[in-house]
C-alpha cells in the first residue's frame, strides 16, 4: 500500500513538472509589452548614467532572449518598439549617447526576430537615404563600444537603397537644395560597404547585407558590378590569412560574394562566375585552418555552379505528390499519377539535353571533398550544395554524383566522411533527387551508418552519423510512397 502511494505520488509529481515545462516553453503571447513600454520610454533619462544605463540593457536582453524560440510573438510588437527607438535616434536634440543606447535596443531586436524580418519595418523612403548615410559616415569603425550602431546604420542603409529611381537622380535633387555632396550618393555607400567588410566585428556581416541589396540595383550593376568584383578577388588574392584581422578581411569578402551570387540575377553574373571560381581555387581556401573560411567557401562554390546552371527543376525526379498530408489524404493515388505527366514536364524532359559548363564539375568535385571535412558546419553547407546543384543536372550526371556521394561510405574513411554523406543522401531524398532504383544500393549503407560505432583509444566516435542517418531516414519516410519503402522497412526496423 506504502509502495502504491508512493508511485502514485511520484507519478503525480511528474505530471506536475511536465506540466510546468509545457508552460515555460511554450508562450501564449509577449506578455511583457507594457513593462517594455515603459523601458524604452525611460532612455532619455537614463543614457548619462552609466549603471543605470547597463541594468536597463540587461534587463531588455532578458525580456526579449525568453523569446528566441518563438520569435513570431513578437510580430505584432515591433512596429511600435522599432518607431520609437527610430525616433530618437532620427531626433537633432538626442545626443550621441541617446542614439548609441537607442541602436542598442534596435540590436537586441533584430537578434531575436532575425535581421532579415527585421529589416522590413525599418524606413526605406527617398528621403531616409541621406540621414542614414550622413549618420553612418560620422561613425568610427574602430569605436568597440558603438558597434551595434553601426551594425544596424548598414541595416538600415541595404533597405533605404532599394529606393526605386535612379540614384543620380537623387545627387541632382540634393544639389538643386544648394547641399555640397562631396561626391555621388553611390560612390558614397560603395565606400561605406568597401570599408565595413573589412572590419574584425559584426557590422561586417551587415556589411555583406548591404553589398548583396545594393550592387544588384539596375544602375549600380551596370556601372559598378564589375569594378566591385575586381576589387574582391583583388583583396581575396592579395590577403594571406595568417593573422586574425586577414581571416576577418577574407571571411567579409567571401560572405559579400555569397549573398551577391545568391541574389543576383544570373544572366549579370554568369560572365563572371568562372573568373572568380579560378581565383578561389588558386587561393585553396578549402585547406584553410579556419572552419569559417572553410564554410563561406563552400557557401560560395555552390553559389557558383547554380549560377553556371539553368535554374530549373530536374524532370526526372522523384514525385511524391503534395507536401500537405491533408492534400495528400484527400487526393487519390490514381489523379497523382496523371497530374504528374503534364505538357509543361514533357518540355521539361526535351530540354534535358542541353550542354552542361566543364565548371560544373569542378564545383561537385569541390562539394564533395567539403562532405569529408573535419568540421560539422562545413559538411553541411556541402551537403545542401550537392542537393541544389544535382537538382539542375541532367539524369545521368545527377546518377553520377549519387555514386560520389556513396563513395564516402567505405571502412577506409573516416567518421566524418559518413557524416557528410549521410546528409548529402538525407538532401537529395528530401528533394526527390534519389530515384527509388537507387534504394537498393542505399539503404544497406544507411543501416550500417545506424550502427556506426569506431573505437579510438579509450573511447569510441559514431553518434554524429547515428543521428545523420536517423535523419536519413526520416527524410526518406517523406519523400517516398509507402510502396517504395516496404521492402526496405523490416531491415532499418531492426
Amino acid at each position: 500500500m506504502a509502495l502504491s502511494e508512493t508511485e502514485n505520488g511520484y507519478q503525480g509529481g511528474e505530471e506536475e513538472e511536465a506540466d510546468v515545462i509545457v508552460k515555460t516553453c511554450v508562450l501564449g503571447g509577449f506578455s511583457e509589452s507594457s513593462e517594455t513600454r515603459t523601458l524604452i520610454g525611460s532612455l532619455p533619462e537614463i543614457h548619462e548614467a552609466e549603471r543605470v544605463k547597463e541594468v536597463a540593457i540587461e534587463k531588455f536582453k532578458v525580456i526579449m532572449d525568453r523569446y528566441q524560440e518563438q520569435p513570431h510573438l513578437l510580430d505584432p510588437h515591433l512596429e511600435w518598439m522599432t518607431e520609437m527607438l527610430l525616433n530618437f535616434t532620427r531626433s537633432e536634440n538626442s545626443p550621441p549617447s541617446l542614439v548609441h543606447l537607442s541602436f542598442k535596443f534596435l540590436f537586441v531586436i533584430s537578434k531575436v526576430r532575425g535581421y532579415k524580418i527585421f529589416m522590413q519595418l525599418l524606413p526605406h523612403e527617398v528621403s531616409d537615404v541621406h540621414p542614414v548615410l550622413e549618420l553612418m559616415s560620422r561613425q568610427d569603425p574602430k569605436d568597440l563600444e558603438t558597434w551595434e550602431t553601426r551594425y544596424m546604420l548598414l541595416l538600415w542603409l541595404s533597405v533605404a537603397c532599394l529606393i526605386p529611381f535612379d540614384l543620380s537622380r537623387l545627387d541632382g535633387h540634393l544639389e538643386s537644395e544648394g547641399v555640397k555632396i562631396r561626391e555621388p550618393i553611390m560612390e558614397r555607400i560603395l565606400a561605406v560597404a568597401k570599408t565595413y567588410l573589412l572590419v574584425s566585428d559584426s557590422p561586417r556581416d551587415a556589411a555583406s547585407v548591404l553589398v548583396s541589396k545594393f550592387m544588384t540595383r539596375p544602375d549600380v550593376k551596370h556601372k559598378r558590378l564589375g569594378d566591385f568584383l575586381d576589387w574582391s578577388l583583388t583583396t581575396i588574392s592579395q590577403t594571406s590569412a595568417h593573422s586574425v584581422i586577414e581571416i576577418m578581411m577574407l571571411d567579409g569578402v567571401l560572405q559579400s560574394l555569397a549573398k551577391l551570387f545568391k541574389h543576383g540575377k544570373r544572366d549579370d553574373l554568369l560572365q563572371y562566375a568562372p573568373i572568380v571560381l579560378r581565383c578561389l581555387e588558386q587561393k585553396q581556401l578549402s585547406e584553410s585552418s579556419e572552419a569559417k573560411l572553410r564554410k563561406i567557401y563552400v557557401k560560395l562554390i555552390q553559389r557558383l555552379g547554380l549560377t553556371f546552371l539553368k535554374p530549373r527543376l530536374a524532370a526526372w525526379r522523384y514525385q511524391r505528390g503534395n507536401r500537405s498530408l491533408a492534400a495528400n489524404l484527400a487526393v487519390s493515388h490514381a489523379a497523382a499519377a496523371a497530374a504528374a505527366v503534364s505538357p509543361e514536364t514533357e518540355m521539361q524532359e526535351q530540354d534535358e539535353d542541353y550542354d552542361i559548363p566543364e565548371e560544373v564539375e569542378i564545383v561537385i568535385e569541390h562539394l564533395l571533398v567539403g562532405l569529408k571535412d573535419k568540421e560539422t558546419v562545413v559538411r553541411w553547407s556541402a551537403a545542401k550544395g550537392i542537393g541544389r546543384v544535382t537538382g539542375r543536372l541532367p539524369q545521368e550526371l545527377a546518377d553520377d554524383v549519387v555514386g560520389s556521394v556513396l563513395d564516402c561510405f567505405s571502412f577506409q574513411e573516416t567518421d566524418n566522411a559518413w557524416h557528410g554523406g549521410c546528409l548529402a543522401l538525407a538532401e537529395l531524398g528530401r528533394r526527390g533527387l534519389l530515384l527509388p532504383s537507387r534504394l537498393t544500393d542505399v539503404v544497406p549503407l544507411i543501416i550500417k551508418s545506424l550502427s556506426y560505432d569506431e573505437k579510438r583509444g579509450a573511447c569510441s566516435v559514431g553518434s554524429n552519423v547515428r543521428d545523420a542517418a536517423c535523419y536519413v531516414c526520416w527524410s526518406f519516410s517523406r519523400a517516398y510512397e509507402p510502396k517504395e519503402l516496404q521492402p526496405f522497412v523490416t531491415q532499418i526496423a531492426r
